[in-house]
Protein backbone atom coordinates (compact mmCIF):
# COMPACT_ATOMS: atom_id res chain seq x y z
CA UNK A 1 0.00 0.00 0.00
CA UNK A 2 3.03 2.28 -0.37
CA UNK A 3 1.35 3.76 -3.46
CA UNK A 4 -1.19 5.49 -1.21
CA UNK A 5 1.52 7.95 -0.17
CA UNK A 6 1.90 9.00 -3.79
CA UNK A 7 -1.86 9.38 -4.02
CA UNK A 8 -1.89 11.68 -0.98
CA UNK A 9 0.82 13.85 -2.54
CA UNK A 10 -1.20 14.07 -5.75
CA UNK A 11 -4.37 15.08 -3.89
CA UNK A 12 -2.50 17.65 -1.82
CA UNK A 13 -1.07 19.30 -4.93
CA UNK A 14 -4.37 19.42 -6.78
CA UNK A 15 -6.44 20.66 -3.85
CA UNK A 16 -3.91 23.39 -2.99
CA UNK A 17 -3.60 24.64 -6.55
CA UNK A 18 -7.36 24.54 -7.24
CA UNK A 19 -7.98 26.50 -4.05
CA UNK A 20 -5.44 29.10 -5.18
CA UNK A 21 -7.12 29.42 -8.58
CA UNK A 22 -10.62 29.68 -7.10
CA UNK A 23 -9.54 32.38 -4.66
CA UNK A 24 -7.90 34.36 -7.47
CA UNK A 25 -11.02 34.02 -9.62
CA UNK A 26 -13.22 35.12 -6.73
CA UNK A 27 -11.02 38.15 -6.12
CA UNK A 28 -11.11 39.08 -9.80
CA UNK A 29 -14.92 38.85 -9.83
CA UNK A 30 -15.34 41.25 -6.92
CA UNK A 31 -16.45 44.73 -8.01
CA UNK A 32 -13.95 47.48 -7.38
CA UNK A 33 -14.72 49.51 -4.27
CA UNK A 34 -14.41 52.76 -6.19
CA UNK A 35 -16.23 51.57 -9.31
CA UNK A 36 -19.01 54.10 -8.73
CA UNK A 37 -16.54 56.97 -9.02
CA UNK A 38 -16.64 56.85 -12.80
CA UNK A 39 -19.59 55.40 -14.67
CA UNK A 40 -19.33 54.09 -18.24
CA UNK A 41 -22.39 53.60 -20.39
CA UNK A 42 -20.28 52.72 -23.41
CA UNK A 43 -16.65 52.22 -24.36
CA UNK A 44 -14.55 54.14 -26.82
CA UNK A 45 -12.38 52.10 -29.17
CA UNK A 46 -9.18 52.40 -27.15
CA UNK A 47 -10.98 51.32 -23.99
CA UNK A 48 -12.58 48.37 -25.75
CA UNK A 49 -9.23 47.34 -27.23
CA UNK A 50 -7.51 47.40 -23.84
CA UNK A 51 -10.25 45.45 -22.09
CA UNK A 52 -10.41 42.84 -24.85
CA UNK A 53 -6.71 42.39 -25.57
CA UNK A 54 -4.57 44.55 -23.32
CA UNK A 55 -1.78 46.91 -24.44
CA UNK A 56 -0.97 44.92 -27.59
CA UNK A 57 -4.56 45.28 -28.84
CA UNK A 58 -4.42 49.05 -28.27
CA UNK A 59 -1.27 49.18 -30.37
CA UNK A 60 -2.84 47.15 -33.20
CA UNK A 61 -5.96 49.31 -33.18
CA UNK A 62 -3.95 52.54 -33.32
CA UNK A 63 -1.81 51.32 -36.22
CA UNK A 64 -4.82 50.08 -38.18
CA UNK A 65 -6.80 53.26 -37.54
CA UNK A 66 -3.95 55.44 -38.81
CA UNK A 67 -3.52 53.19 -41.84
CA UNK A 68 -7.21 53.42 -42.76
CA UNK A 69 -7.00 57.21 -42.55
CA UNK A 70 -4.01 57.06 -44.94
CA UNK A 71 -1.78 58.69 -42.37
CA UNK A 72 0.35 55.59 -42.03
CA UNK A 73 1.19 52.85 -44.52
CA UNK A 74 1.39 49.23 -43.36
CA UNK A 75 3.14 46.85 -45.74
CA UNK A 76 2.53 43.10 -45.74
CA UNK A 77 6.26 42.69 -45.11
CA UNK A 78 5.78 44.05 -41.59
CA UNK A 79 7.13 47.57 -42.10
CA UNK A 80 5.29 50.85 -41.48
CA UNK A 81 5.87 54.23 -43.13
CA UNK A 82 4.72 57.64 -41.87
CA UNK A 83 2.51 59.68 -44.20
CA UNK A 84 1.10 62.30 -41.83
CA UNK A 85 3.52 63.11 -38.97
CA UNK A 86 0.88 64.79 -36.79
CA UNK A 87 -0.73 62.67 -34.07
CA UNK A 88 -4.34 63.37 -33.17
CA UNK A 89 -4.25 61.79 -29.73
CA UNK A 90 -1.75 60.43 -27.22
CA UNK A 91 -1.74 56.93 -28.71
CA UNK A 92 -1.06 58.19 -32.22
CA UNK A 93 1.70 60.42 -30.92
CA UNK A 94 3.29 57.42 -29.23
CA UNK A 95 3.25 55.62 -32.61
CA UNK A 96 4.85 58.53 -34.41
CA UNK A 97 7.43 58.97 -31.68
CA UNK A 98 8.58 55.38 -32.16
CA UNK A 99 9.61 55.92 -35.76
CA UNK A 100 13.19 56.55 -36.73
CA UNK A 101 14.38 59.68 -38.55
CA UNK A 102 13.64 58.08 -41.93
CA UNK A 103 9.95 57.68 -41.08
CA UNK A 104 10.01 53.90 -41.29
CA UNK A 105 9.92 51.19 -38.66
CA UNK A 106 9.14 47.47 -38.31
CA UNK A 107 5.67 46.84 -36.91
CA UNK A 108 6.94 44.77 -33.93
CA UNK A 109 9.02 47.70 -32.70
CA UNK A 110 6.05 50.06 -33.02
CA UNK A 111 3.75 47.65 -31.20
CA UNK A 112 6.16 47.28 -28.30
CA UNK A 113 6.69 51.04 -28.03
CA UNK A 114 2.97 51.85 -28.09
CA UNK A 115 2.08 49.09 -25.63
CA UNK A 116 4.63 50.34 -23.11
CA UNK A 117 3.83 54.04 -23.56
CA UNK A 118 2.44 56.28 -20.82
CA UNK A 119 -0.76 56.72 -22.83
CA UNK A 120 -1.61 53.03 -22.42
CA UNK A 121 -0.63 53.13 -18.78
CA UNK A 122 -2.99 56.08 -18.21
CA UNK A 123 -5.75 54.21 -20.05
CA UNK A 124 -5.15 51.19 -17.85
CA UNK A 125 -5.36 53.28 -14.69
CA UNK A 126 -8.55 55.00 -15.83
CA UNK A 127 -10.28 51.72 -16.59
CA UNK A 128 -9.09 50.26 -13.32
CA UNK A 129 -10.45 53.22 -11.37
CA UNK A 130 -13.78 52.77 -13.17
CA UNK A 131 -13.93 49.12 -12.15
CA UNK A 132 -13.88 47.96 -15.77
CA UNK A 133 -10.38 46.49 -15.88
CA UNK A 134 -8.95 43.91 -13.52
CA UNK A 135 -6.28 45.21 -11.17
CA UNK A 136 -2.73 44.02 -11.83
CA UNK A 137 -2.81 41.86 -8.70
CA UNK A 138 -5.87 39.99 -9.96
CA UNK A 139 -4.25 39.39 -13.35
CA UNK A 140 -1.12 37.99 -11.77
CA UNK A 141 -3.15 35.93 -9.29
CA UNK A 142 -5.20 34.28 -12.03
CA UNK A 143 -2.09 33.51 -14.02
CA UNK A 144 -0.36 32.05 -10.99
CA UNK A 145 -3.43 29.96 -10.18
CA UNK A 146 -3.66 28.50 -13.69
CA UNK A 147 0.04 27.68 -13.72
CA UNK A 148 -0.25 26.03 -10.30
CA UNK A 149 -3.14 23.81 -11.45
CA UNK A 150 -1.23 22.83 -14.57
CA UNK A 151 1.78 21.90 -12.47
CA UNK A 152 -0.42 19.92 -10.07
CA UNK A 153 -1.98 18.04 -12.97
CA UNK A 154 1.48 17.03 -14.15
CA UNK A 155 2.29 16.08 -10.57
CA UNK A 156 -0.66 13.67 -10.52
CA UNK A 157 0.66 11.97 -13.65
CA UNK A 158 4.13 11.73 -12.12
CA UNK A 159 2.78 10.29 -8.89
CA UNK A 160 0.69 7.75 -10.81
CA UNK A 161 3.77 6.63 -12.70
CA UNK A 162 5.74 6.40 -9.45
CA UNK A 163 2.96 4.40 -7.80
CA UNK A 164 3.06 1.86 -10.60
CA UNK A 165 6.85 1.63 -10.36
CA UNK A 166 6.86 0.49 -6.71
CA UNK A 167 5.38 -2.64 -5.17
CA UNK A 168 1.62 -2.17 -4.84
CA UNK A 169 1.08 -4.64 -2.02
CA UNK A 170 -1.12 -6.91 -4.07
CA UNK A 171 -3.12 -4.09 -5.66
CA UNK A 172 -3.40 -4.30 -9.42
CA UNK A 173 -2.97 -1.52 -11.95
CA UNK A 174 -6.72 -1.55 -12.51
CA UNK A 175 -7.16 -0.72 -8.81
CA UNK A 176 -4.42 1.92 -8.51
CA UNK A 177 -5.02 4.04 -11.61
CA UNK A 178 -8.69 4.95 -10.94
CA UNK A 179 -7.65 6.53 -7.64
CA UNK A 180 -5.29 8.85 -9.50
CA UNK A 181 -7.93 9.57 -12.13
CA UNK A 182 -10.00 11.48 -9.57
CA UNK A 183 -7.44 14.23 -8.77
CA UNK A 184 -6.51 14.32 -12.45
CA UNK A 185 -10.13 15.01 -13.41
CA UNK A 186 -10.39 17.70 -10.74
CA UNK A 187 -7.32 19.52 -12.04
CA UNK A 188 -8.39 19.21 -15.66
CA UNK A 189 -11.89 20.37 -14.76
CA UNK A 190 -10.58 23.51 -13.04
CA UNK A 191 -8.47 24.34 -16.09
CA UNK A 192 -11.45 23.80 -18.40
CA UNK A 193 -13.66 26.06 -16.29
CA UNK A 194 -10.98 28.76 -16.19
CA UNK A 195 -10.67 28.54 -19.97
CA UNK A 196 -14.43 28.66 -20.50
CA UNK A 197 -14.92 31.63 -18.18
CA UNK A 198 -12.32 33.70 -20.05
CA UNK A 199 -13.80 33.02 -23.52
CA UNK A 200 -14.37 34.94 -25.71
CA UNK A 201 -13.33 38.04 -23.77
CA UNK A 202 -9.89 38.37 -22.30
CA UNK A 203 -8.62 38.35 -18.76
CA UNK A 204 -8.03 42.11 -18.86
CA UNK A 205 -11.68 43.04 -18.27
CA UNK A 206 -13.61 42.84 -15.02
CA UNK A 207 -17.14 41.39 -15.11
CA UNK A 208 -18.49 44.92 -15.61
CA UNK A 209 -16.02 45.50 -18.44
CA UNK A 210 -16.95 42.21 -20.07
CA UNK A 211 -20.62 43.16 -20.06
CA UNK A 212 -19.79 46.38 -21.92
CA UNK A 213 -17.63 44.45 -24.38
CA UNK A 214 -20.45 42.02 -25.12
CA UNK A 215 -22.87 44.89 -25.69
CA UNK A 216 -20.41 46.71 -27.94
CA UNK A 217 -19.70 43.56 -29.94
CA UNK A 218 -23.41 42.87 -30.49
CA UNK A 219 -24.17 46.41 -31.61
CA UNK A 220 -21.11 47.46 -33.62
CA UNK A 221 -18.81 44.47 -33.99
CA UNK A 222 -19.85 43.39 -37.48
CA UNK A 223 -17.52 42.89 -40.42
CA UNK A 224 -14.04 44.35 -40.38
CA UNK A 225 -14.89 47.56 -38.55
CA UNK A 226 -12.48 49.09 -36.08
CA UNK A 227 -14.88 48.05 -33.33
CA UNK A 228 -14.60 44.44 -34.44
CA UNK A 229 -10.81 44.71 -34.41
CA UNK A 230 -10.85 46.27 -30.95
CA UNK A 231 -12.99 43.46 -29.54
CA UNK A 232 -11.80 40.45 -31.57
CA UNK A 233 -8.27 41.36 -32.61
CA UNK A 234 -6.54 41.31 -35.98
CA UNK A 235 -8.41 38.18 -37.06
CA UNK A 236 -11.34 40.56 -37.70
CA UNK A 237 -9.32 42.41 -40.37
CA UNK A 238 -10.66 41.26 -43.77
CA UNK A 239 -7.54 42.22 -45.77
CA UNK A 240 -4.98 39.38 -45.60
CA UNK A 241 -2.18 41.83 -46.40
CA UNK A 242 -3.04 43.94 -43.38
CA UNK A 243 -3.36 40.85 -41.20
CA UNK A 244 0.11 39.85 -42.34
CA UNK A 245 1.50 43.29 -41.55
CA UNK A 246 -0.02 43.42 -38.08
CA UNK A 247 0.67 39.75 -37.40
CA UNK A 248 4.41 40.07 -37.97
CA UNK A 249 4.94 41.16 -34.37
CA UNK A 250 2.49 38.90 -32.62
CA UNK A 251 5.18 36.40 -31.74
CA UNK A 252 6.89 38.94 -29.52
CA UNK A 253 5.87 39.43 -25.91
CA UNK A 254 4.31 42.72 -24.93
CA UNK A 255 5.22 44.15 -21.53
CA UNK A 256 2.25 43.75 -19.20
CA UNK A 257 0.97 46.79 -17.38
CA UNK A 258 1.53 46.06 -13.69
CA UNK A 259 -0.34 48.92 -12.15
CA UNK A 260 -3.61 50.77 -12.61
Amino acid sequence: MFWVLFLLVAWAGVLTSCTLLLRAASHAAEPATDATAHHHDELNLYEAAYLAGGPARVADLTLLSMHRQRRLLLAHTGWATVVDPVGRDAHERSVLGAFGPDGQSPVPALRSAVAADDAVRALSERLGDAGLALPAGALLGLGDGVRAVRAATLLVLAMAAAALAVPTGGSTTAVVLPWFALPLLLGAGCLAIARFESHPYSRWASPAGQRLLRSLDREHGAGGSLTAVAVRGIRAVPDPGLRAALGCGNRGRIPRQRGH
